[in-house]
């Protein structure tokens, strides 16, 4: 399991990420305070707080490809 810190600062960013994470077979879980959400659920996304870094817990080793794809939202 591997874990970043990314900043989605507008809806399009999100909707974005979502289609990018959905690409892939693993799970990726989204986490602000004590909320988990999955990162392939857009509404699930839109009920954190989207105005403070968002932890991306990655339930994967195998998980780089995904990483340089996310890199523009990583903090």
């Amino acid at each position: 399991m591997k874990s970043v810190t990314i900043l989605l600062n507008t809806i399009n960013d999100v909707k974005v990420f979502v289609n990018m994470v959905s690409k892939y077979d693993f799970d990726v879980d989204l986490i602000s305070g004590r909320y988990a959400v999955d990162a392939k659920s857009i509404m699930g996304i839109f009920s954190l707080d989207l105005s403070k870094p968002i932890k991306v817990e990655i339930h994967s080793d195998n998980c780089e490809k995904f990483l340089e794809e996310i890199k523009p939202y990583i903090q």
